[in-house]
């Protein structure tokens, strides 16, 4: 390969790795050409496979600096898919591609930066797929979007039925409340009555009182009539005396 060309698969390694989401780096011995391209068509448009020099892919890897991610794995015939789409997916296709045509081996690979092994390789495969997730988000999130609905329905009729509840406490609670200043001003009811009888128990006392009271100063007004009449006799008597001696100055 003439050193330009060396260049320029060089510079499009380079571009690839620095593009791709990841890159996966297998062993495709003893595969045909027919089965590269079932695994292309398997791939999608998620990866790209390309069969890649192991020189000029270690060149490429450190221009994008990734060769410690990769140095270890550029040994032997080597292809890379260069993946750009769902990753789940490019694995997926690579795995199930791999247990049906033993011949294409999983090195490794390398993800957003990071060295991935085979096995974190299968066990990223076995995930969901992105429009599976996002599937089951949307469907959660209507889900979601339902129940808030059927609860903001639901609030009209929840409030109607506790305003109704509180409207029956309020007509139970208005007979007890009505019925406890009658049971309060019932003592003092009775009090009334009570201060009523003992006036008219005083009443016959005070009637009594004044009936012996009574012949008390009559009996003193009679004893006291005699005795004012004696004084008034006595006192007309010496003057009918000395009428008498006039009388008698008058016939001489």
């Amino acid at each position: 390969m003439a050193r330009a060309e060396k260049v320029a698969a060089v510079a499009e390694l380079t571009e690839r790795f620095q593009t791709s989401a990841g890159a996966v780096l297998t062993e495709y011995r003893g595969l045909t050409v027919a089965q590269l391209g079932e695994l292309r068509l398997a791939l999608g448009d998620n990866a790209t496979f390309a069969v890649v020099k192991n020189t000029l892919t270690k060149l490429a890897a450190s221009e994008a600096g990734i060769a410690d991610e990769l140095s270890g794995l550029l040994s032997g015939p080597s292809a890379i898919a260069f993946v750009r789409g769902d990753v789940v997916v490019a694995a997926k296709g690579l795995r199930d591609f791999s247990r049906a045509n033993p011949f294409l081996v999983i090195k490794g690979g390398v993800l957003e930066g990071k060295s991935m092994t085979p096995d974190e390789i299968g066990k990223l495969a076995d995930l969901e797929s992105r429009d599976v997730l996002l599937a089951r988000l949307a469907g959660a999130m209507k889900a979601s979007i339902s129940g808030a609905a059927a609860t903001m329905a639901a609030l009209p009729v929840q409030m109607a039925r506790l305003l109704a509840a509180l409207q029956v406490k309020l007509e139970e609670a208005a007979p007890a409340q009505d019925t406890a200043p009658a049971v309060d001003a019932a003592p003092a009811d009775a009090a009334a009555s009570t201060e009523a009888a003992a006036s008219t128990e005083a009443a016959p006392a005070e009637a009594a009182a004044s009936t012996e009271a009574a012949p008390a100063e009559a009996a003193a007004s009679t004893e006291a009539a005699p005795a004012e009449a004696t004084a008034s006799t006595e006192a007309a008597a010496p003057g009918g005396d000395a009428a008498a001696p006039g009388g008698d100055a008058g016939e001489g």
